[in-house]
Formats: structure tokens, sequence, C-alpha cells
């Protein structure tokens, strides 16, 4: 399994913890606006920019934490490459329409700490 994407988690928000209880996980890389700093988890870019777009099958890991891509919006990998960004919405309901700087992925994200490794590895 290949690695294609690479990070550290700088800092987690002060309200990220309420996100994560609702299976809601944004990310967003350094320098991160203040406002949207309380609500995220900020990390530091270790591999550059992704070697390639995340795709369905592919596996987020988060410190010791694993879900699948099921599903990515039409401006996540954009966003990814830009800033950094990506949302994560975990087991998401089958009716949940995907907003386009989104990311669907099945199982649970556990709340990082500062120097835990964000990797995106390609799937099978």
């Amino acid at each position: 399994m290949t690695t294609y994407y690479r990070s550290e988690v700088t800092s987690i928000g002060t309200d990220a913890t309420e996100m994560f209880d609702g299976g809601v996980v944004i990310f967003f890389g350094e320098p991160c606006p203040a406002e949207l700093a309380e609500v995220s988890v900020v990390h530091t870019v270790a591999h550059h920019h992704p070697q390639r777009d995340p795709q369905p099958g592919d596996l987020l890991r988060v410190g010791d934490s694993e879900v699948i891509i099921t599903e990515v919006g039409e401006i996540a990998s954009h966003n990814l490459r830009t800033l950094g960004h990506f949302v994560v919405y975990s087991d998401p309901e089958d009716s949940q329409k995907i907003l386009p700087g989104a990311i669907h992925a099945a199982g649970t994200l556990g709340l990082p700490a500062a120097g835990v490794t964000i990797e995106l590895i390609e799937g099978k």
C-alpha cells in the first residue's frame, strides 16, 4: 500500500471535540485562519502535495485510527492540494448528499493529539 499524502497534526481546536462526537472532522493545513482553527485539526504538510487525488477505497489513517473513503466531493481534492483542507464525515446516512468539499468514510476517527501523523494511503 502506497502513502500518497502525509502530514502532522500541530493543534486541535477547542471545539473540534464536539465535531468529532458528531462524526465530522475538519482538517486544515497551516496557516489556518483563527476562526477555523477552533473547530479544526490543524496540520503541517510533511509530504508536500498529494501525489494523486483521494478516491473511494483509499485509507485515511490518523494516528492509530483508520477509515475507508467511500465518496469524494468534487472540490475536495482541490482543497486538499491548495489548503491542506478536507472535511471527513464518518459513517454518514445513506441519504446524506455529499458536499463539494467533503469526504465520506466508513468507520470512526479518534481525536488525535499534536504530533500524530495523518496519511492518505492508496486502496487495493
